[in-house]
């Protein structure tokens, strides 16, 4: 049963939104791929909350949810005209979820670094489709009420979201042979075995390295498992000797932080399919990284 939001104080408001706030931010994230946007977005939804007559929502949870994924689609549309001008490849920014387990109560594929890049190629609606569908298992009816669309038409742009991602992912690996792979990437990548690097890339194998234009990257994917396994060792080689190369969890799966004393160098993560690695995402820009830091 829908209970009314209350209409007394603010610390009622504050009550009711922060029990909801993490799947707003959860939301906001998956169609943003931006930590700092999706909280902005969080925070504009809060203060409209505020300035909203409460007495009158019947339904609070769907008045947040509702206002959170328009204000996410707006900025959404805003933010890929940026991204256009962004320096060399741009990667989803990561979170790590082993400090924040809220964001793996819902669906976790919807979370991973390669699958939130995916979604940048398909438009902000049909993005803000497949993540309530995906994630947060809304029926269309609701996504539609959300949107301010049909339910026909709702239901139209979650199948051309999931046919893009289909063409583009090929079948994942499970979550324990992902963290095989990922063990012997990093095996091989410390001790320089190249031909072992190879063995683990599909032979399309891409990699993608997002500098952010402060860190020299890549600045187009490298494709190829012999160019892609060239390209690893070169980036290993030239940060030195005193890197540390540990497993850390991130957007809830395995994922490779790159340290020395006192800096954070970058986080590598992997996609794959029982053909190989897929793709590897190497995100060394800084600020990306700040919730890694060791």
């Amino acid at each position: 049963m829908v209970e009314r939001a209350k209409d007394g104080t603010l610390g009622d408001a504050l009550e009711v939104f922060g029990a909801v706030r993490p799947r707003l931010f959860g939301i906001a994230y998956r169609m943003l791929g931006s930590v700092a946007e999706a909280e902005d977005v969080v925070q504009e939804a809060w203060l409209r909350w505020q300035q909203t007559d409460r007495s009158q929502v019947q339904d609070p949870i769907g008045f947040l949810v509702t206002t959170t994924s328009r204000l996410a689609l707006n900025t959404a549309t805003s933010a890929r005209a940026r991204r256009e001008l962004y320096p060399g490849p741009w990667l989803p920014e990561p979170v790590d979820t082993s400090a924040d387990p809220t964001l793996r109560a819902e669906r976790t594929e919807s979370l991973e670094l390669a699958v939130l890049l995916l979604l940048e190629r398909l438009t902000p609606a049909e993005r803000a489709v497949y993540v309530l569908r995906e994630a947060f298992d809304y029926p269309f009816r609701r996504i539609g009420e959300v949107l301010d669309v049909s339910e026909a038409y709702a239901r139209q742009l979650g199948r051309r979201a999931r046919t893009h991602l289909a063409r583009q992912r090929r079948d994942p690996i499970a979550r324990a042979d992902h963290g095989r792979l990922l063990h012997a990437f990093l095996a091989a990548a410390r001790t320089g075995d190249l031909t072992r690097l190879e063995e683990l890339l599909a032979e399309t194998a891409t990699s993608y390295a997002d500098g952010g234009g402060v860190v020299r990257a890549a600045q187009a994917p490298v494709v190829g498992r012999d160019n892609v396994a060239r390209y690893i060792l070169g980036l290993v080689g030239k940060f030195g000797q005193d890197l540390a190369l540990e497993i850390v969890e991130s957007n809830g799966q395995a994922a490779i932080l790159v340290s020395r004393p006192g800096t954070t160098v970058a986080l590598v993560t992997i996609d794959a399919s029982p053909a190989g690695i897929e793709r590897v995402l190497i995100i060394l820009n800084p600020q990306k990284l700040s919730r890694f830091q060791r």
